[in-house]
């Protein structure tokens, strides 16, 4: 039996709260939050906040996540971690994370109400910075909690010039007491993560809910067609080295190819800048950037060589050089198997199917999954839009999710 069947008053409650999250923006009417800044600091609190009225203990910890916890039957049990991000990108949405943390509280408040406690402790986390917006650096805040902080991390500086360590000191706190956020491998069980789909899948299939497989890896490499400029009247077409012709082509065969090759692979091509960039002159140099994504490191290293070969067979064709160096490399994060298993159970009795998908967009379970078992749950997005105000879910949505993610927690928690 569901520990929260579906209540209107709950979701309700859930919608209400992410509107008011909404609010602690730096640039309202839009939202912007980013990690440290007073505003994080504001949604840190009102969380806090919300987790308390909820049962929960509640502490942030060294680099700024709020967390709480709602003690299981026994006062040492093993804690089944729920979570997301309260960080956001700019100009963003209001579901992206919040969603994930809000919905948490939800399931422990109803926990409490009726006096009822797990086998496991159950805890929740407001990661601090998941986007990378101020400092360019992703999946801060879980990084913290699995310990692996780099420790040149602290030297990054942001646009005005103020460094991870100095805004830690702003906000009161110590970068020299990071370590103290990382958890005991033997003190979570598992990370489960609710989280707004961010694609068009849920909404094709008219399914509110889906299971994550697992999480893309990516690759992203600087790229570049080098020719040879030349005056765009004097120099004839059979005696050109036009550098862009030959990006356009490559481009077209990326797109091709990569849908030829499965539904669950990407490419994208999202910067081209031709030099010397003049109307009457011959491009002689294109510089642009691929980002290349799939649920299989094996599959995506496979897509990702054939396109760099393609690049290259161009380039000879056409008698020029062509050059591609990565700068980014994440591998693909499957989620676990046991808790997928459990999560397509739920489904089934709550929305009378399951659909599993991969996703396309990094989260924090990226890197919990480094030290503990992690499963996500997809709720449905109007249109598949996501880091957009027009970011849009459903009350009566969230009133499947709520009882599915409360049937998901029961059941981790007594397994």
């Amino acid at each position: 039996m569901s520990l929260l069947p579906i209540n209107n008053d709950a979701a309700a409650r859930v919608m209400a709260r992410c509107d008011q999250l909404a609010l602690i923006s730096e640039s309202a009417p839009s939202l912007t939050r980013v990690y440290l800044s007073t505003e994080h600091l504001q949604a840190n609190a009102l969380v806090g906040q919300w987790m308390r009225e909820a049962g929960m203990r509640v502490w942030q910890d060294s680099v700024g996540n709020i967390c709480g916890r709602y003690e299981g039957q026994t006062p040492d049990a093993k804690a089944v971690l729920l979570g997301s991000h309260l960080d956001t990108v700019r100009d963003a949405g209001r579901y992206d994370g919040m969603l994930g943390v809000i919905t948490a509280i939800e399931v422990v408040q109803h926990l409490h109400q009726h006096a009822v406690h797990l086998p496991n402790a159950i805890e929740i986390v407001g990661f601090a910075d998941e986007e990378g917006t101020r400092f360019g650096i992703t999946l801060l805040g879980s990084r913290a909690l699995t310990g692996s902080w780099p420790a040149e991390w602290v030297d990054k500086p942001d646009a005005n010039g103020i460094s991870v360590a100095q805004a830690m000191t702003e906000a009161g706190l110590d970068a020299s007491a990071i370590g103290q956020a990382a958890r005991r491998q033997a003190e979570i069980a598992a990370y489960l993560e609710l989280h707004i789909e961010q694609g068009p899948c849920l909404e094709g299939e008219q399914l509110a809910l889906g299971v994550v497989t697992a999480i893309n890896g990516a690759r992203r490499l600087n790229c570049a067609f080098t020719g040879h400029a030349g005056h765009a009247g004097t120099v004839p077409m059979a005696h050109r080295k036009d550098a862009l012709a030959a990006a356009a082509q490559w481009m077209v065969w990326i797109e091709e190819h990569t849908r030829q090759t499965g539904p669950q692979l990407v490419a994208t091509v999202g910067t081209l800048q031709c030099h010397p960039g003049a109307v009457n002159v011959i491009p002689g140099e294109v510089s642009l950037t691929l980002d290349v994504r799939g649920p299989q490191d094996a599959a995506l290293d496979g897509l990702l060589e054939r396109i760099l070969h393609q690049g290259q067979a161009i380039a000879r064709q056409r008698g020029i050089a062509f050059s591609a160096e990565t700068y980014y490399s994440i591998p693909a994060t499957d989620c676990d198997a046991q808790l997928q298993a459990a999560l397509q159970e739920v489904l089934v009795n709550v929305q009378g199917r399951s659909l599993a998908l991969p996703s396309g967009a990094g989260h924090d379970a990226i890197a919990m999954a480094e030290k503990w078992p992690v499963g996500m749950l997809f709720v449905r997005c109007a249109g598949g839009i996501s880091h957009h105000p027009a970011e849009s879910v459903t009350q009566a949505d969230v009133g499947l999710a709520l009882q599915a993610l409360s049937q998901w927690v029961a059941a981790v928690a007594r397994a």
